[in-house]
């Protein structure tokens, strides 16, 4: 297959998973080097984008999705009839905050920062999907460690922590 034949056969396989492929995964099924499919995961960005066509390409850590472009949420959200999601609390956004900056971190470590129990919060927040488990601390009691998901990363249109804004003493 030719370049040109190989866009529209990732564009189609993606469509097709409604969720984040590796990049390994799919060089394999388009029979290329992991490289070339990063370039057509590319190229398909460049080519969604110029077109301005409904749906925009993400990446998420070493992951490809199409997704629905933000703009055009409201009429997939009519067409699907999806419930809108509840916004997070500030408390939410605050532990999804410390956990990101900080990750992996224990319930202890983000009630100290927040000064406030976090037992509902984490839990609420595990439930989303936008905080997990990431092992435990070798301390006594063993106290689980938290971190942030794909689906974090996706929910806030970030391909890596590395795209977190600065915080203010890092500058």
């Amino acid at each position: 297959m030719t370049r040109t034949d190989l866009l529209p056969a990732l564009e189609a396989i993606l469509f097709a998973a409604g969720e984040p492929l590796e990049l390994g995964r799919l060089a394999q099924a388009l029979g290329v080097e992991p490289e070339e499919a990063s370039e057509l995961v590319d190229e398909l960005a460049y080519q969604l984008e110029r077109r301005a066509a409904g749906v925009c390409l993400l990446r998420l850590e070493g992951k490809a999705q199409l997704c629905a472009r933000p703009e055009y949420g409201e009429f997939v959200r009519g067409a699907l009839e999806l419930r809108r999601g509840q916004p997070l609390s500030t408390a939410a956004l605050e532990v999804l905050a410390v956990a990101a900056y900080h990750q992996p971190v224990t319930k202890a470590y983000i009630e100290q920062v927040r000064g406030v129990d976090c037992s509902h919060v984490v839990n609420s927040l595990c439930q989303k999907r936008l905080l997990e488990e990431k092992g435990r601390l070798d301390l006594p009691g063993r106290p689980l460690l938290y971190g942030t998901t794909p689906e974090f990363l996706r929910s806030f249109c970030m391909e890596t922590l590395e795209e977190l804004p600065r915080l203010p003493d890092e500058n």
